[in-house]
C-alpha cells in the first residue's frame, strides 16, 4: 500500500486550522460568541461534549425522578453511552436506525419509549441533521425529554435555526477534529431559559478546576496548533494508525477504546475559551466553504454503483466534517478499507460496532429490539474526509479506489 505524497496524512474530519495569533489572544468570551454567532441562548462550556452530556442527564434526573432508561441511536460514539455510568441508576437503550440514515427508527423507538424513559439522544451524526420533529411526537406521549447530540454538528441548520434548538437541552463538541476546538470541550445549553440556567448551575456544582487536566489540554491545543497539518499528521496520526491496524486493533485505529472510568469531569479554562474565541471569526466562512466542497464530492460518489451517501433533507442543512458511505455490502467496503485505511486520503471508518460490540458498554446496555440498519453502518459503512487539504487529485484517487472495490 502507497501513501500520496510520501510522509503526509490528511485528517479524517475537516477541523479548523488553527492559527499561532489565536493562541496569543488577550480577550475574547467564547460563550457570548458562540451564541450570537449560533444564535443560541447564552451557553455553559465544558471540559468536553461527554461532560456536556452528564450534566444534561443529571438536571434531567433532577426534574423527571424515578425514570430509569435512556433511549441512544445504536450506532454512535461510546461515550454516549458510558455517560450513564456518572448518573445512577440510568441504563442505555438502543435504538435503530431509519434505513440509510441516521434519524432514529421511528417504529422502534414508539415500541422502546414509555413511562420510565428519561430522554431519548437524537444525535446529528457526522454532521447530517437528524429528524427531531417526529421524536417529539413520540417522546410528548410519554413525557421524556429530547437531548440533541450535536457534538460533530456545530453550525447545522435545522429549518434556518440552529440544531439543538427543538429539543429541550442539546450540546456540542469542541474536540480536536470538530471544527472548533478547545483541544476538548463542549458547549451545553437549552431553548428553555429556565433549563438553561439549571445547566449552568449544574456545570458549577460538578465542575472544578483542575489544573493538571488543563495543562495537559493546553498541551494539546498548541500541539494541534503545531501537527494539524498534513505533514505533522503523518506522524500524531498516520504512524499510531498503522501501528493499530498492523496489530489487528481496529477499535484503536479509529480511537473507540473508551472507559468510563477515564472521563475526566473539570471546567473549561479561560486561556482555551480564549484561544477558541479568536478562532470562532473564521468558522462560519470555513463552514461554508467546506459545505461547497463537499456538496460536489457528493454528486461524484452518488454515481458509484449501488453505493449511499448519508445526506441531509432539503429543509436541513448540516456541516460536513466528512462524507459518510455506505457501500453495497461488507466485502466492497473492505476491499475499499484495504486499499485507502493507509493511503494517507482521510478515509476511515465511523465507529467499529454498534453499541452492542463494545465490552466496556455493554454492562450499562438494556438491548431490547435488534438495530440491522445500525448494523449496516458498521459493517458496511465508511467516510472520507472533507478536509481542505484533500484535493481534487487526491479526491479522484478515492474514486478509483472506490470504483475497483466495487469491481
Amino acid at each position: 500500500m502507497t501513501r500520496f505524497p510520501p510522509l503526509v496524512e490528511i485528517p479524517p474530519t475537516a477541523g479548523l486550522p488553527a492559527q499561532w495569533s489565536d493562541l496569543l489572544a488577550l480577550s475574547g468570551n467564547l460563550a457570548a460568541g458562540l451564541a450570537q454567532q449560533l444564535s443560541i441562548p447564552l451557553p455553559a462550556l465544558t471540559c468536553s461534549g461527554t461532560a456536556a452530556l452528564i450534566v444534561a442527564l443529571r438536571v434531567l434526573q433532577q426534574r423527571l425522578p424515578g425514570r430509569t432508561a435512556l433511549i441512544v441511536p445504536a450506532y454512535t460514539c461510546p461515550l454516549v453511552a458510558l455517560a450513564v455510568h456518572f448518573c445512577p441508576p440510568l441504563r442505555v437503550v438502543p435504538c435503530d436506525l431509519a434505513p440509510g440514515g441516521i434519524s432514529l427508527d421511528a417504529g422502534q423507538l414508539a415500541e422502546l419509549c414509555d413511562e420510565q424513559t428519561l430522554a431519548v439522544v437524537v444525535t446529528h451524526l457526522a454532521g447530517r441533521v437528524a429528524d427531531v420533529d417526529n421524536v417529539r411526537s413520540i417522546t410528548a406521549k410519554a413525557g421524556a425529554a429530547i437531548i440533541e447530540d450535536a457534538a460533530q454538528a456545530m453550525g447545522a441548520l435545522d429549518e434556518g435555526r440552529s440544531v439543538g434548538l427543538k429539543g429541550d437541552i442539546a450540546f456540542f463538541s469542541m474536540a480536536l477534529g470538530k471544527g472548533l476546538t478547545t483541544a476538548e470541550g463542549g458547549v451545553l445549553f437549552s431553548s428553555n431559559p429556565e433549563l438553561n440556567l439549571a445547566l449552568q448551575r449544574q456545570c458549577r456544582q460538578d465542575l472544578a478546576f483542575s489544573i493538571g487536566w488543563e495543562l495537559k489540554r493546553i498541551a494539546g491545543l498548541w500541539g494541534y496548533t503545531v501537527f494539524y497539518r498534513p505533514h505533522g499528521l503523518y506522524y500524531v496520526y498516520g504512524k499510531p494508525l498503522r501501528r493499530a491496524l498492523a496489530n489487528g486493533d481496529m477499535v484503536a485505529a479509529v480511537g473507540d477504546d473508551f472507559s468510563a472510568q477515564a472521563i475526566p469531569l473539570h471546567t473549561l479554562g479561560r486561556y482555551r475559551q480564549r484561544v477558541a474565541a479568536a478562532a470562532l471569526a473564521r468558522l462560519p466562512a470555513f463552514l461554508r466553504q467546506g459545505r461547497e466542497r463537499a456538496l460536489r464530492r457528493v454528486d461524484l460518489l452518488r454515481q458509484l454503483p449501488g453505493v449511499g451517501v448519508v445526506a441531509d433533507s432539503p429543509d436541513k442543512q448540516g456541516t460536513w466534517p466528512f462524507i459518510l458511505l455506505l457501500m453495497p455490502d461488507n466485502k466492497t467496503r473492505d476491499a475499499a478499507m484495504e486499499s485507502l485505511w493507509t493511503s494517507g486520503l482521510g478515509v476511515t471508518r465511523l465507529f467499529i460496532h454498534t453499541l452492542a460490540g463494545y465490552p466496556a458498554v455493554t454492562p450499562f446496555l438494556q438491548p431490547k429490539l435488534l438495530s440491522p440498519n445500525a448494523q449496516a453502518l458498521a459493517t458496511r459503512g465508511l467516510s472520507i474526509t472533507n478536509s481542505p487539504w484533500l484535493s481534487d487529485d487526491m479526491f479522484g484517487r478515492v474514486l478509483a479506489q472506490l470504483r475497483a472495490a466495487l469491481g
